[in-house]
C-alpha cells in the first residue's frame, strides 16, 4: 500500500490492523472495512463490553483478538494506532522496525475527508472551545461536527459522510497530543491552540516533547491555511515565529493586533464595532473569556456573523464535567469538574469561585506538581480529601500547607466532604489526574459523582 501522497491512496484489498478497541479503533475499523481493506483489531485488554462488541464486528467480517496481541497484529501493510498506546511501547517499536506504517486514528480519517477541518487542542479548555465554535457554525450553509478527542471517533463521521453526502460539513476536531504522534497528511484549514501548560509527563520525556506533538497539528499547513494561538502563552508565542500559514491571534490581557479585542466592559471586532458586552457573556471565568476568543476567532475565519457569535456567547453555559453545577443541599453546592485532568486546571476552577471549597483530588498521576496549588489553596480551601492511586504523591505535596485527609475511594471523599461542609460552601470535584486508576474515563467519574451527590440529597 502506497500511502505517500494522500490524494492517490487506496486501501481497498489491503491488510490493515488496528491496535486498540476503543472508540477510535472502532470507527477506524468500520470505515477500514467499508472501504473494501481487509481489517484485524488487536487489544490488550479484555472487558465484558469488548466481548459484546467483537461478536458485532465479526458478524461484518472484521477480525478481532482482544485479551493480548500475537504476532498476526504484524501480518499488514498498516497499523493504526489508539491514542492511549505510547510511541515507546514494544509493539510499536516492533512494527516500525518491521518498516509498517503507523498512523493515528485521526490520520486515517483524514485521508477520506472532504469538508473544512478546524483542529483545537491545548492543555485545559478544548471541551468547551470546540462546543463554542460547534454551535457558532450551526447556521444555514454550514454543518458543523464535532469530533476527535470530544467522544465521536472522526473515522466514524467520515464514514457517515460517505455513506450520505453533506454539503458544507466542517469537522470540529478537539485534537489531544496523543492523536497527533503519528500523522503524515494531517491538514487542518485552521489550527487553534488555547494554551500550554505541563501535562502528560508521564507519557513524554520531557516539556519539549509534549510541545511538540502539539504544534504537530501544523505540520503540513501551508500559507492558505490558518493558526489561531493565545498571544498571552509565552510558550505558543515563542513557537510560532515566521511560520508559513496565516497567524492570528487573542488575548484577554490586549496583547497584539486581534481579530477580537478585549476592555474592561466589551469585546469589540476590527471595525471597533461592539461584539458583545462582558457581561452579556454567559459561561462564567475568565479564563472562559480566552476559550471563546478562540472560538470566535475560527468562526470569523469561516465566514460566520457577528451577529451569530454574540448569540452563542451570551447563551452557551458550559459542558458536561467541565464546572458543571450539581446540585445544592442544605446550602452546600456541588460541582462536578471531572475533566480537570491536570494540575492547571485545578488552578483554573479553584479561581472560578469565591467561596470556601472543599477539593476533591486524586486519580491516576500524570506527572503533575502538586505543589503549585498551594497558594490558590490556602486562600480558598478549606480542606482537600485526595483518593487513588495517586493519593500519596498529592498528600506528600500539599499536607501541611492546608488541611488534607487521604481516603481509597472518591464514595469516601464525597461522604467527608459532605459531612464537613456548611452552609454557603462548595464541595469540588477536580481531580488533577487521569481517571484510569478507578474509572473508564473521566465520564464515568463524573457521573459517579453526580450520581453520589444524588443519593446524599
Amino acid at each position: 500500500m502506497n500511502i505517500s501522497n494522500k490524494d492517490h491512496i487506496n486501501i481497498q484489498g489491503s491488510k490493515i490492523t488496528v491496535i486498540g478497541f476503543g472508540r477510535s479503533g472502532e470507527g477506524a475499523a468500520r470505515l477500514g472495512h467499508y472501504l473494501g481493506a481487509s481489517v484485524f483489531i488487536s487489544d490488550g485488554g479484555s472487558t465484558n463490553a469488548m466481548v459484546e462488541r467483537t461478536k458485532e464486528l465479526e458478524a461484518i467480517g472484521i477480525q478481532i483478538e482482544i485479551g493480548g496481541h500475537t504476532e498476526e497484529i504484524y501480518n499488514t501493510e498498516l497499523w493504526v494506532l489508539s491514542p492511549g498506546i505510547a510511541q515507546d511501547a514494544e509493539i510499536v517499536l516492533n512494527a516500525k522496525a518491521r518498516k509498517i506504517p503507523v498512523v493515528s486514528e485521526i490520520e486515517f480519517a483524514s485521508w477520506f475527508s472532504n469538508g473544512i477541518i478546524i483542529g483545537l487542542t491545548g492543555s485545559n479548555g478544548k471541551t468547551t472551545s470546540v462546543h463554542l465554535l460547534n454551535e457558532m457554525c450551526q447556521i444555514d450553509g454550514f454543518s458543523p461536527v464535532l469530533v476527535g478527542n470530544v467522544g465521536t471517533a472522526f473515522s466514524e463521521i467520515i464514514l457517515a459522510d460517505i455513506v450520505e453526502v453533506q454539503s458544507g460539513r466542517i469537522y470540529v476536531l478537539e485534537v489531544s497530543s496523543f492523536q497527533m504522534e503519528c500523522i503524515l497528511h494531517f491538514k487542518p484549514f485552521i489550527s487553534i491552540f488555547l494554551n500550554i501548560a505541563p501535562d502528560h509527563l508521564d507519557r513524554y520525556a520531557n516539556m519539549e516533547d509534549y510541545i511538540q506533538a502539539k504544534i504537530n497539528m501544523t505540520t503540513n499547513q501551508d500559507e492558505m491555511d490558518h493558526i489561531i494561538y493565545n498571544f498571552d502563552d509565552p510558550i505558543l508565542k515563542s513557537n510560532f515565529i515566521d511560520i508559513l500559514p496565516q497567524a492570528h491571534g487573542f488575548s484577554i490581557l490586549g496583547n497584539g493586533e486581534t481579530v477580537f479585542t478585549m476592555s474592561a466592559t466589551k469585546i469589540y471586532d476590527e471595525q471597533h464595532a461592539t461584539l458583545i458586552q462582558l457581561n452579556q457573556i454567559a459561561l462564567p471565568g475568565r479564563h472562559n473569556l480566552a476559550n471563546a476568543l478562540a472560538a470566535a476567532t475560527a468562526a470569523s475565519i469561516i465566514g460566520i456573523p457577528n451577529s451569530r457569535i454574540a448569540q452563542v456567547m451570551s447563551s452557551f453555559v458550559g459542558v458536561e464535567h467541565r464546572l458543571e453545577r450539581v446540585q445544592e443541599i442544605n446550602g452546600v453546592t456541588f460541582y462536578n469538574d471531572s475533566k480537570a485532568t491536570n494540575v492547571e486546571a485545578v488552578k483554573v476552577a479553584l479561581d472560578s469561585f469565591d467561596s470556601s471549597i472543599h477539593l476533591i483530588l486524586g486519580g491516576k498521576d500524570k506527572g503533575g506538581e502538586f505543589s503549585q496549588l498551594i497558594p490558590c489553596a490556602q486562600n480558598k480551601v478549606k480542606e482537600i480529601v485526595v483518593y487513588g492511586q495517586a493519593g500519596e504523591k498529592i498528600s506528600t505535596a500539599l499536607r501541611g500547607a492546608v488541611k488534607l485527609e487521604q481516603v481509597s475511594s472518591l464514595r469516601e471523599a464525597v461522604e467527608i466532604c459532605h459531612l464537613r461542609a456548611v452552609p454557603g460552601d462548595i464541595i469540588l470535584l477536580s481531580p488533577g489526574c487521569a481517571s484510569f486508576d478507578q474509572f473508564t474515563n473521566f465520564e464515568e467519574r463524573g457521573n459517579i459523582f453526580k450520581s453520589l451527590v444524588k443519593d446524599l440529597a
